[in-house]
């Protein structure tokens, strides 16, 4: 038989390929837009931070609050700002990390996040997606806010991981081997959430595999292709977000799930995630749920170690490409208002201080 001819190889291969783009090696990126010496002093503290809040060495809570994805770097800075100034005032009692999410999982399609499409006209510029993700990361940290991402795309880290202080597995993905291998390895503490069917087991599961050692293949900073060997992730914890029709932020919710962490031999705590199903992506209801958590955290519940809020400037979501684009709302899930944020920080702080107080 004759072999097949170059031409022929091509028909096989690629077939549903329309373009093949050189993607930037990591080290372009870190070279152009590198950690300075005061920012990896803050990302090395946080981590350790956070670990300390893990274990509960630290009596802290750590709340990760901010846009569901990133689609605009001024509006994301502004809020930062805000931010910064008031995780000042309440560091006695909180850890504040600013979500900075850039790649949006999708249940079909849509946009997928600024990373994968910046310039949000389906481009696909991924190089500029990571440039300005991590200028936008290097611009929070430089107000002294820790920053904390997502990870979905397994090469993505490569580029912006040196700069993240607590990172995060999605219900969709917290089942998939790449991720828990991913998480295996990532040097910052990372949360599984349960699934999008409000199946914790699986997120059980994920954090344990996630604390074992593996092997698999990805990139090395130079953009080479590289086998990686992880040493597990002892940081790794699981993050309540409710599921389909069903919440688990509840007392009695919490407990059946610290149960089943203990009867899986892992530490008896937990971070409570008060949108996505917890709140049926209502920022009203977003609230109700802070307060919720709140009033467990300040009745002495120290095995809530965290929480998430989705908050931005202005409250609520709108479509892209509904016209002009409000400034400071989300494009993805609905958020609370920067208003509402600040009052529901305020709370848990105190919520913090009345659980020291009666222990």
């Amino acid at each position: 038989m004759k072999a097949p001819t170059s031409t022929e190889r091509d028909g096989i291969r690629d077939r549903r390929i329309d373009q093949i783009e050189a993607l930037a090696p990591p080290t372009d990126l870190l070279t152009e837009l590198p950690l300075p010496p005061a920012g990896a002093e803050l990302v090395i503290r946080s981590r350790e931070e956070t670990t300390a809040i893990l274990e509960r060495a630290d009596d802290r809570l750590l709340v990760v609050v901010g846009p569901c994805s990133v689609h605009d770097t001024e509006a994301a800075r502004d809020y930062a700002t805000r931010l910064a100034a008031k995780a000042g005032e309440l560091d006695q009692d909180l850890l504040v990390v600013m979500r900075v999410y850039f790649e949006k999982p999708r249940t079909t399609t849509g946009w997928k996040g600024m990373i994968n499409d910046p310039h949000l006209d389906d481009s696909g510029d991924v190089n500029t997606g990571l440039r300005w993700a991590r200028g936008l990361l290097l611009a929070v940290i430089e107000l002294g806010l820790p920053v904390g991402c997502e990870f979905l795309d397994p090469i993505t880290p490569q580029y912006i991981s040196d700069t993240v202080s607590w990172g995060a597995i999605g219900a969709r993905t917290t089942e998939s081997q790449i991720h828990r291998q991913l998480g295996s390895g990532l040097s910052m503490p990372i949360g599984f959430k349960n699934g999008t069917d409000g199946n914790v087991q699986i997120a059980v599961d994920a954090v344990r595999a996630a604390a074992a050692s593996h092997s698999f293949t990805g990139i090395d900073p130079s953009g080479t292709p590289a086998i990686l060997r992880t040493a597990g992730n002892l940081d790794a914890h699981i993050i309540l977000r409710g599921g389909r029709d069903s919440y688990n932020y509840g007392e009695r919710e919490v407990a059946e799930a610290l149960a089943q962490f203990e009867a899986a031999g892992l530490p008896a705590r937990v971070v409570i995630d008060a949108s996505h199903d917890n709140s049926d992506k209502d920022p009203d209801r977003q609230r109700e749920v802070a307060s919720d958590i709140a009033g467990q955290v300040a009745a002495g519940n120290d095995a809530i170690v965290g929480v998430m809020l989705e908050s931005f400037i202005v409250a609520g979501r709108q479509d892209l490409g509904s016209g002009e684009l409000t400034y400071g709302q989300s494009i993805t899930d609905a958020c609370m208002d920067w208003e509402t944020t600040s009052a529901a920080l305020s709370e848990l702080a105190e919520a913090v201080r009345a659980r020291r107080e009666n222990r």
